[in-house]
């Protein structure tokens, strides 16, 4: 009897893990050849580790057995983090920006139909069907515009699916759709402040034209902050040398005291600087010049300064500025505090080796996450690993 009770509990798992999503092992080329093979699509969820919808996919969606059915049917399926091994490579081939990126990659390597985001049961489902419709993936519907294409719908829809990972594009999209549209509305408004990049963008026109309209849906100071912020991106672009990744310093200081005082100019530009850094995979210039930045963080708020801890925790080593670190994530609890910061300050204790204090924070992260419907698996990981 014990060893049917244990076949019975084998045999149940088997199907529950059945009913939802398999993943392929291996590398992207094998996986790649066996799409080919079975002349299939590749649905590859791109992802970070530390990103909560890519952990709310895994929990929520992926498991369910109508969407386990219908992916495991028509794709091969893959998950590859985006900041590790060869995901980095794949990240900018595919230009991944935003997480959860979902890529549909026909066997030649081609991404034939992408998306983003947390996504529902249904629509989950329903832009695969899309995917595996050759006149509804992303590549036809460039081609539908390109040949002049103007019904709104369908231009609010291909802006959508392209604004984060292809943003020039977008901008054309969204200024044809602009051009048909007299009036404006909320989720409009919000679109086109996600599609505007720089001044240089023909949504910055209709930004500036439609500004009466954008008015109704935000206050005039949050308006003319974002004007502001789009001069400044700007001048950060021009001033940015991407293939010497080296800045212009007097460029961006003359342009960008236009718009502010000179000793707000420098704070921008350190900060630019730091950001490029860690994109860069420059640490320690990374750390050298955030350290400086927040050498007096009393008016930083909460959520900068828990990203700058953060930051130190996933890529700074020296003990001295992850305990530097640790105050910044003290003080950003102080202000505000949340799961998120309490769950960074119970990794920087444990990077430190501070066990007890890590636990305090990690136990309080876990409380909060409960308290904020977050999912905090990898905290209580942490927490089972104190």
């Amino acid at each position: 009897m014990k060893k049917i009770a244990i076949l019975s509990t084998l045999f149940i798992g088997a199907i529950a893990w059945a009913q939802g999503i398999k993943f392929e092992e291996g590398n992207f080329a094998s996986i790649l050849a066996k799409a080919k093979k079975e002349n299939k699509l590749v649905f590859v969820d791109a992802y970070a580790s530390w990103c909560g919808p890519c952990k709310l996919m895994v929990k929520n969606i992926f498991p369910l057995k109508n969407v386990g059915d219908y992916y495991n049917s028509h794709f091969i399926n893959a998950k590859i983090d985006m900041e590790k091994g060869e995901g980095i490579d794949l990240a900018k081939k595919y230009n991944v920006k935003a997480f959860p990126t979902y890529l549909f990659i026909d066997g030649n390597g081609e991404a034939v139909h992408r998306t983003l985001g947390y996504v529902e049961e249904k629509d989950f489902i329903q832009f695969a069907m899309d995917a595996g419709d050759p006149n509804k993936r992303l590549t036809s519907l460039k081609q539908q515009f390109e040949k002049g294409e103007k019904d709104p719908a369908f231009l609010k829809n291909l802006a959508e699916l392209t604004i984060y990972n292809d943003s020039e594009f977008a901008a054309k999209v969204l200024n044809r759709y602009f051009q048909g549209k007299p009036t404006m509305d909320e989720d409009d408004a919000q679109l086109l402040i996600s599609g505007i990049q720089t001044t240089e963008s023909p949504l910055y026109k209709v930004f500036q034209e439609k500004k009466t309209e954008l008015l109704k849906f935000l206050p005039e100071d949050k308006y003319e902050k974002l004007n502001q912020n789009i001069q400044i991106n700007t001048i950060s672009k021009k001033a940015y040398n991407a293939d010497t990744k080296t800045w212009n310093d007097q460029y961006f200081i003359t342009e960008a005291q236009k718009l502010v005082s000179k000793e707000n100019a420098e704070k921008l530009l350190k900060k630019l600087k730091a950001s490029r850094a860690l994109k860069n995979k420059d640490i320690a210039l990374y750390e050298k010049l955030t350290l400086d930045i927040y050498q007096d963080y009393s008016k930083a708020n909460s959520s900068e300064l828990n990203s700058a801890a953060w930051n130190f925790f996933e890529n700074v080593n020296n003990k001295a500025s992850l305990e530097q670190a640790i105050a910044w994530g003290q003080e950003s609890i102080n202000k505000d505090q949340s799961y998120a910061n309490t769950d960074t300050l119970a990794n920087l204790y444990n990077k430190i080796g501070d066990k007890k204090n890590a636990k305090m924070w990690a136990e309080k992260s876990i409380e909060l996450a409960k308290s904020e419907g977050q999912d905090s698996s990898d905290t209580e990981k942490l927490l089972k690993s104190l």
